[in-house]
């Protein structure tokens, strides 16, 4: 699945959640976060929202 990292325009009403995943991926998002210059939390609601995107 191809993704593009978003840079937000402006700022909507948002939520703080927790959420555990394997220190595996925090490594490979930090990562590509650092590659990108943005931020982790960037990154991974990059990912969802093209997740979601893609549902029929």
């Amino acid at each position: 699945m191809k993704w593009n990292i978003r840079r937000p325009l402006e700022k909507e009403e948002s939520v703080y959640k927790t959420i555990y995943i394997k220190q595996s991926l925090v490594s490979k998002i930090d990562a590509i976060a650092k590659e990108n210059d943005t931020s982790w939390n960037n990154v991974v609601i990059s990912m969802i929202e093209t997740c979601l995107e893609d549902e029929p």
